[in-house]
């Protein structure tokens, strides 16, 4: 087992690794379906990603508002503004508002929100 990330390289590798256990939890009902010793390992890499990430990569978290939400289920979902549009019931130019902070997003686009890309209505209601 790594004892430190010293590449990028390294770094991937404890990614696919991390990866590989996530798949298997997902897979098998829950962490509860991976070993006392898989569970230790898991555990273990993510702390290295982390130290990784803080100490090289200085990854910043995106603040959480309802924009930046949107903006990552959108690249999960590989698909456009257009296509989300679409897909809320909204014309594009409300949605482009939106997500630049130009406008608030209302009841019924929070609730289209919610219902199509799956996003906790409670964190919506509390992030507008």
């Amino acid at each position: 087992m790594i004892d430190k990330i010293r590449t990028d390289s390294q770094y991937k590798q404890v990614m696919a690794m991390i990866e590989t256990y996530l798949v298997k939890a997902t897979d098998g009902g829950g962490f509860g379906s991976l070993s006392k010793k898989e569970n230790g390992e898991l555990h273990k890499l993510s702390l290295l990603a982390e130290k990784y990430e803080d100490e090289v990569l200085q990854i910043m978290p995106l603040p959480v508002t309802i924009e930046n939400i949107i903006t990552v289920k959108m690249q999960e979902m590989g698909i456009t503004q257009v296509k989300l549009a679409g897909m809320l019931n909204v014309n594009t130019a409300k949605l482009s508002q939106i997500l630049n902070g130009k406008r608030r997003p209302d009841v019924p686009f929070l609730k289209a929100v919610h219902d199509k890309l799956n996003v906790d209505g409670n964190l919506l209601l509390a992030k507008a």
